[in-house]
């Protein structure tokens, strides 16, 4: 570890970490994709903010989680890019919003409907949430080579997770064509853009999004949506090291 001050919630120092980063919500998932590495080694763990570093087939890869919620998300990402950081792609679940996106389906961002409260404190709400091209042509690339079928285009990045008193956009962009809802990486994109780094996302499918199916209806099969974040890490593994750091 370096000499200087320690980031803010993710409790790492600048230069800890690589410069190739996966990133998730939950910390059992970084634990799991840490594992997966050779060489793997815990460098902090604060808050939800865990942070692993290690090798994949020789290329040093940080893996790191950030919790539910594009607010504290954010903090992770604005933290990773001072910490090093140069690509990030986030490995997430997501709610389908087509009628062929269901548990177990794994989808590609190519851009976020900026609705999760959060970037719109950055920068106006003009200013679009759009992956990096190279990031989601490597994305594409491991998935056809792994043979796992995937959708791509653009997803909604919602503050909220239960519909409440008001009615969401999920209907409205359902019907614009919008392929899935997920917290958090219209942050990561609106971050990424404003410093120069490549980031993309990709899904697994847990089931429909609330609004369209209800709350209720939230009965995802466990197996089913395990086998999609397998295959959604691997994706995301093998691509991220296909792209150039310049």
């Amino acid at each position: 570890m370096s000499e200087e001050i320690l980031l803010p919630c993710i409790a790492v120092k600048s230069g800890d970490i690589n410069p190739r980063v996966i990133t998730c919500g939950d910390p059992a998932r970084a634990e799991k994709i840490a594992n997966l590495l050779t060489d793997s080694k815990c460098i902090a763990k604060n808050r939800e903010y865990w942070t692993y570093n290690g090798i994949y087939k020789d290329v040093p890869i940080t893996v790191t989680s950030h919790g539910v919620g594009a607010g504290g998300a954010a903090i992770g990402f604005e933290s990773l890019y001072r910490a090093g950081a140069k690509i990030i792609i986030r490995v997430g679940t997501c709610g389908g919003m087509q009628n062929d996106i269901n548990a177990g389906s794994i989808v590609i961002a190519t851009a976020a409907c900026r609705e999760e409260g959060v970037t719109e404190k950055m920068i106006p709400l003009s200013y679009p949430a759009v992956a990096d091209g190279e990031v989601v042509d490597a994305l594409i690339r491991s998935a056809k080579a792994l043979g796992t079928n995937i959708h791509k285009g653009i997803i909604l990045t919602q503050a909220l997770f239960y519909p409440s008193l008001l009615e969401s956009k999920v209907k409205l962009y359902t019907k614009a064509g919008v392929k899935a809802m997920e917290n958090e990486a219209a942050s990561l994109l609106v971050v990424a853009s404003l410093h120069g780094i490549k980031a993309g996302a990709i899904f697994a499918a847990d089931a429909k999004a609330f609004e369209l199916e209800g709350v209720e209806n939230y009965k995802p099969d466990k197996d089913i949506v395990n086998k999609a974040i397998d295959d959604e890490i691997k994706i995301a593994l093998e691509a991220i090291i296909k792209v150039d750091l310049d």
